[in-house]
């Protein structure tokens, strides 16, 4: 079925006929769909049974308390001076279970009697290292 433009028979058709072009590829691409698998998103985890035991020796918290001034505060007893806390903190890292060392600054000391403290006790082996309230700091 062609149609004829202008008014003779005799005239050469100018159009393509697409609709076969598009039935072929309307078939090809429901092959391609059908034959595709099916995909799978899963990720695989190991996941943990539930049965874990806690750690046999909860290890001890020193409590370290840094004042506005530079004064330490070990267990809420003043340390005397910088030797002596850095004593404190070799005697905590021959410790079994290391103990956790629990640093609380006031809002109004200077970072550099942070730093010392900090660097003295990785000087001195001490691992496990955290930062208490930081409440103070919220207002």
């Amino acid at each position: 079925m062609s149609m004829s433009v202008g008014g003779s028979d005799d005239d050469l058709m100018m159009e393509i006929n697409t609709t076969p072009l598009i039935d072929v590829m309307l078939v090809l691409l429901i092959y391609l769909i059908i034959s595709l698998p099916p995909a799978t998103h899963a990720v695989k985890l190991d996941m943990p049974t539930g049965k874990t035991n806690p750690p046999p020796v909860q290890p001890d918290v020193i409590n370290l308390e840094v004042d506005f001034d530079g004064t330490y505060y070990w267990d809420g007893t003043q340390v005397a001076d910088f030797a002596t806390l850095e004593s404190y903190f070799r005697q905590a890292s021959k410790k079994d279970p290391q103990p956790e060392l629990h640093i609380k600054p006031n809002r109004r000391v200077k970072y550099n009697f942070v730093a010392l403290a900090l660097a003295s006790a990785q000087r001195n082996s001490i691992s496990r290292i955290g930062f208490v309230g930081q409440e103070q700091y919220f207002e």
